[in-house]
């Protein structure tokens, strides 16, 4: 991922539901989302595809079918559409996940 090789100091944070921020950095038709979750995150799904790895903290999604606990250097797939509808809870302080979706 080295083509993102932006300051995102200067890149400022999105707050699109209560316990969730984020930074979106445009590649082309990629983009590279940082994602930091508190525990006051609310239940929501996504309508695209994610790809991640876990920066730090700890959190617990819970999919259609199976839970899941991820950490620190973790991989995580979140699948496309409403359809796929997950709720996560943080289990420490924060959580912070690099995403990287195509835009």
């Amino acid at each position: 991922m080295s083509q993102y090789r932006v300051d995102s100091a200067s890149v400022p944070w999105e707050a699109p539901i209560s316990g969730l921020r984020c930074k979106t950095l445009q590649q082309g038709s990629r983009q590279l989302r940082v994602v930091e979750y508190t525990d006051a995150m609310e239940p929501h799904w996504c309508e695209k595809g994610h790809v991640g790895y876990v920066l730090h903290g700890r959190i617990e999604i819970r999919f259609d079918k199976e839970t899941v606990v991820f950490e620190a250097g973790d991989g995580v797939f979140i699948p496309p559409g409403p359809r796929d509808r997950h709720e996560a809870t943080v289990l420490s302080g924060t959580a912070g996940i690099v995403f990287l979706e195509e835009a």
